[in-house]
């Protein structure tokens, strides 16, 4: 009787709040704490620095996510990584009016940041064990979207009630405080539902009769047969670099857009921030995501490569015209960043398309997390140096060398060599 229960269990019911949960930590580690360093004092070169490192955990989560697989069920994972979670964000609350308050915030959100490495490990195993493949297709649209949602309300709505905050309180540390411990207890209520919630499917087990030893073999011959797939170096050449003028951009814009007009910035409140990036940005990037994968579907990757090329390239524009004109119009501000998003967003899918389309073949599951790992690391690398690279030449050179960079997103791409059928929706019929 129980199992019957388990297998009706609406997915309805946990599938849209258990990608809530695993967008909201992500975009706060990612796109949040930048601002809020930003806003605490810290130079740009500092911000960009910290919040960087805090990739770290997806890059090396390939190296821990078969423990995910040997111990304990994904359902034990999912929930103790959202109390985890949930815990560091109450962390980062309580001391950002401590001394020492950026030493103590930052060891918080790497507490975060693993938890939600590890959560996103267990949640996309889970939703695989949970559904059968019928349910899986008809909800991959449903999970994404909910993700979406996530990003507007960690990205837009927490930055609007931070400043809004700021504005009331005339303290920004207060400010801060306030809105993590809000988010941190809607986190928490989250973890407590799913506790209750999650379904407890049967083939949701550790894998005893795999050992710790045998786990470290087969990481290591998965490592091995990745290296010695056909045009690798180019493949790894492709995930570093296609997002270099990306990766640039997406610690400093924030900053430009907050620092103040003197200072080569657009001067921007942090509620306005939240209502640019986190609202009109992400609408921009997620129509440009749809309409990359509704179109690719049609003419493949091969045919669709240049026209994503150039979309994730050219809108980068608008950052050397907005640091030169400085317009203070903000649905100018909008408009721009909505069009820079949008071409990000079409442009990225192919990227993500060629992860899955290298990863093809044998342990093809195991070499798409190397292809993430590889993914992050061409996110953080860059940031690492963006806020120093910014200091040292301004915004207006800053934004003309990114740009500069958009050629190694032209060469790399030039280099890599894709089957002309792969990713063509299939006629009926078909194998």
């Amino acid at each position: 009787m129980s199992m019957k229960k388990v297998e009706e269990r609406n997915p309805w019911a946990w599938i849209p709040t258990l990608y809530f949960a695993e967008g909201i930590p992500y975009v706060l580690v990612m796109s949040v704490a930048v601002l809020m360093y930003k806003n605490l004092g810290l130079s740009n070169t500092d911000a960009a620095l910290y919040t960087s490192w805090l990739y770290l955990p997806w890059l090396i989560k390939p190296i821990w996510s078969p423990i995910v697989d040997l111990l304990r069920t994904k359902r034990w994972w999912i929930v103790v990584m959202q109390f985890f979670a949930g815990a560091g964000l109450a962390g980062v609350a309580f001391t950002l009016q401590a001394p020492n308050s950026v030493q103590w915030t930052l060891a918080f959100f790497w507490l975060v940041a693993f938890s939600s490495a590890t959560h996103d490990i267990a949640a996309d195993g889970f939703y695989m064990l949970a559904l059968d493949s019928y349910r899986q297709s008809l909800f991959v649209g449903i999970r994404s979207t909910f993700y979406r949602v996530a990003t507007i309300v960690g990205q837009g709505l927490t930055l609007m009630v931070a400043g809004s905050l700021e504005a009331y309180y005339k303290d920004v540390p207060k400010a801060w405080h306030v809105t993590m411990l809000v988010v941190a207890l809607v986190f928490l209520c989250i973890a407590c539902y799913h506790l209750f919630i999650l379904p407890r499917p049967k083939s949701d087990h550790a894998t005893a009769s795999v050992t710790g030893s045998s786990i470290l073999k087969d990481f290591f011959r998965t490592f091995a047969s990745f290296f010695r797939k056909e045009g690798v170096l180019v493949a790894v050449l492709f995930m570093l670099l296609y997002r270099l003028p990306e990766a640039l951009l997406v610690k400093v814009s924030p900053l430009f857009l907050r620092d103040p007009i003197s200072q080569g910035g657009l001067g921007l409140t942090t509620a306005q921030i939240g209502m640019a990036t986190g609202t009109v940005g992400v609408i921009g990037l997620t129509l440009g995501g749809i309409i990359g994968g509704i179109l690719t579907t049609q003419g493949g990757l091969k045919r669709w490569l240049w026209p994503m090329v150039w979309s994730i390239t050219l809108p980068d524009l608008v950052y050397v015209y907005l640091s030169i004109c400085q317009p203070e119009n903000f649905l100018l501000v909008c408009s721009c960043l909505f069009v820079e998003q949008f071409g990000y967003g079409f442009g990225f899918t192919a990227y993500m398309l060629y992860m899955l389309y290298f990863s093809q073949g044998e342990s093809k599951t195991a070499h798409y997390a190397l292809c993430t790992a590889f993914m992050a690391a061409s996110m953080m690398i860059p940031g690492l140096f963006s806020g120093w690279l910014q200091e040292t030449v301004g915004y207006v050179q800053f934004f003309i060398i990114v740009m500069i960079c958009c050629l190694v997103t032209v060469g790399v791409a030039r280099l890599v060599k894709i089957d002309p059928s792969f990713g063509i929706k299939k006629k009926a019929g078909n194998e």
